[in-house]
């Protein structure tokens, strides 16, 4: 985790990011640094474009070489993504 430069976690539900957060102990300020699903909305069909699109640009607006993005998709199984910035 020390690695990554910024992280997009799907938290529809805050208990999400708090089990994450408990489990790898990521630095927070890393974490959803533009708001997350809560404050930005969680588009049904959409959450993956809207995470990456908000993780791109802002390692591009930052000068961040990886990014992580994870996600929930229902039933205890989750994905997770990281990208680099060339």
């Amino acid at each position: 985790m020390d690695d990554i430069d910024l992280v997009e976690i799907n938290e529809a539900f805050a208990s999400v990011v708090l089990a994450w957060e408990k489990e790898l102990h990521p630095d927070m300020s890393k974490v959803n640094v533009n708001g997350g699903a809560i404050a930005l909305g969680h588009p049904l069909g959409a959450s993956g474009a809207r995470l990456m699109t908000t993780l791109l640009n802002e390692l591009e607006r930052t000068g961040g070489r990886y990014g992580l993005q994870t996600m929930c998709e229902g039933g205890g199984m989750a994905n997770a993504t990281i990208i680099e910035r060339l």
